[in-house]
């Protein structure tokens, strides 16, 4: 094994958390914007919370919460996946076949991202469990 590969072996498991964590702010302030119109994202300003959108909101902020803390971090991650996967095949595939046209890429991304969280787990950084 190189000095390379070593280096690159101990910083996969931090790498991985910071994945984590990144990826739960984003969806917690996609939550928040939702939910709480902070930040204010005039397309959900007139949102209903007992709407599609308004479920959607409050699974990526207590998903995001969770994903962050790496509570359960491989159910959450995979609840997370499958929701972006339905809001890309509601929301953005009907408007166009290719995702660049369809306003899509960041669900499917989302998705695969979740998914690969999903499978390989939080990392190093997580809540202690007792």
């Amino acid at each position: 094994m190189t000095r390379l590969s070593r280096i690159s072996a101990d910083l996969k498991p931090h790498l991985l958390s910071a994945l984590r964590v990144v990826t739960a702010l984003l969806l917690i302030q996609h939550g928040t914007a939702k939910l709480f119109h902070f930040p204010q994202v005039a397309m959900f300003d007139n949102l209903n919370l007992f709407s599609l959108m308004g479920a959607a909101g409050f699974i990526e902020f207590i998903g995001g919460i969770l994903l962050f803390f790496g509570i359960y971090t491989r159910p959450v991650a995979f609840i997370l996946s499958g929701e972006m996967a339905v809001a890309y095949f509601l929301v953005h595939a009907p408007k166009n076949f290719f995702p660049i046209l369809n306003q899509g890429e960041l669900a499917v991304l989302y998705c695969f991202v979740l998914l690969y969280l999903a499978a390989a787990g939080g990392g190093a950084w997580k809540l202690p469990r007792r």
